[in-house]
């Protein structure tokens, strides 16, 4: 299955549509600003077994990221205690500093009952397997 008709069929929603900031009559960067809860980077790639998404989380303990699966839909989680007295004045915000929240929509090819996640340097790696039916089927053919 080609990457961009596999992320056609799931692909990364934020459950909330994009914000716009004010930012004091100033355009830092141009367009519009999301929410930067919803911004931690996501790579997802495709190989023959399954899906692996890589959520760049750096900052966040394994033990306040919540990883839950409801009606194929895959919902990330991740809360992080800072000083109650941290206030910055972002000019622009890119990533999340308290929260953030990704929604990842699933195919019903996905075995969602053998979901696994680790994290390392700051990466989460979560892997999903795909059902027997939906891997990609390979056999040798004899010549006669």
């Amino acid at each position: 299955m080609h990457w961009q008709h596999a992320m056609a069929k799931w692909a990364n929603y934020a459950s909330n549509q994009p914000h716009h900031g004010k930012h004091h009559g100033k355009n830092f960067g141009g367009g519009s600003f999301r929410r930067a809860k919803y911004n931690i980077p996501a790579n997802i790639a495709e190989t023959d077994t399954g899906y692996e998404i890589h959520l760049y989380a750096l900052g966040y303990d394994k033990a306040n990221i919540n990883i839950t699966v409801v009606d194929e839909v895959l919902y990330v989680t991740g809360t992080r205690e800072i000083p109650e007295d941290y206030r910055p004045n972002f000019i622009r915000q890119e990533f999340p500093i308290k929260s953030f929240e990704k929604v990842f929509h699933l195919n019903e090819g996905i075995d969602t009952t053998a979901i696994v996640a680790k994290q390392e340097d700051g990466v989460l790696i979560i892997t999903l397997p795909k059902k027997p039916e939906a891997q990609r089927q390979e056999r040798n053919v004899d010549i006669v």
